[in-house]
């Protein structure tokens, strides 16, 4: 098998992917008429996430295609679809049923920082990580964790609700820390035995591309784990530090005392009516 056919022939109609894209475009298209650019480019890569070839590699085969995988889940496929919510959710609409409960599990820092930093690391213990790429349900399950730990990672700072939203200082510090925490796992994967997920070690050949992607790519389990902890150490950095100065863009542009209204401090002249 040649790399242009297996790209072409390992594409597959995931059908739970695929009521997941049509779910989330009919909802957004109920409440955002159209839906957001942002929201369908979030449908998209969470398709191609788990859709294209990526995942079929992710799957046994490759642990920096599973890396990458796990960053477009945590990362960007979130970070996405909160940019087509934010500024477009109606302060109403965040103080009913439907959003009380995400107010009081988001609202404290340190357990969505947990969540989104904890999720990459619980995912990367050997059981865990070997359970994912042999068992499908594990790895629907794995999958759709990430989702949702990166979605609470990124409400404080992009989140719908802006009076909930980290002042920019503290969301530096928040995205800051989270990138030191992701650059510690890349370390330690870069440098640590292949064990460290060992199912990439010995792949079970299902779709009959091993020679494909030793002999032609020359991925060696080696140099394939060497790949995926540069993967979490670079990119993933990358992403947070493109939110810092998202952040720092946001304070440059917010209003400080000094340029509020001079009406706004200057005492209210009363005019005393004519004949008084």
């Amino acid at each position: 098998m040649t790399t242009s056919q297996f790209f072409i022939s390992a594409w597959s109609g995931n059908p739970w992917v695929i009521a997941g894209c049509a779910a989330a475009l009919l909802m957004g298209g109920a409440r955002f008429r159209p839906p957001t650019a942002w929201l369908l480019l979030a449908t998209a890569v969470f398709f191609v996430t788990l859709c294209s070839p990526l995942d079929a590699l992710a799957d046994g085969y490759l642990f920096s295609a599973h890396m990458l995988q796990h960053l477009l889940l945590l990362l960007i496929v979130p970070l996405l679809i909160l940019l087509g919510w934010s500024g477009r959710t109606a302060p109403q609409d965040l103080e009913n049923g439907r959003w009380r409960w995400a107010n009081w599990i988001l609202r404290p820092p340190v357990a969505t920082w947990l969540m989104g930093v904890g999720g990459m690391w619980l995912w990367h213990a050997p059981t865990l990580c070997n359970a994912a790429g042999s068992n499908v349900w594990v790895h629907h399950l794995q999958s759709a964790s990430l989702l949702g730990m990166g979605l609470a990672f990124w409400w404080p700072i992009i989140g719908p609700r802006t009076g909930q939203r980290l002042a920019p200082p503290a969301g530096m510090i928040y995205l800051f820390t989270a990138c030191l925490g992701c650059t510690l796992l890349g370390i330690i994967i870069t440098f640590s035995p292949v064990e460290v997920c060992s199912i990439y070690l010995h792949p079970l050949d299902r779709l009959g591309i091993l020679p494909l992607i030793q002999d032609q790519w020359g991925l060696t389990p080696a140099k394939d784990q060497q790949l995926g902890g540069l993967l979490m150490w670079v990119p993933a950095c990358l992403i947070y530090f493109f939110g810092i100065l998202g952040l720092l863009v946001r304070w440059y542009r917010e209003p400080g005392p000094e340029s509020a209204p001079a009406a706004a401090t200057q005492p209210t002249l009363i005019e005393k009516p004519h004949g008084l």
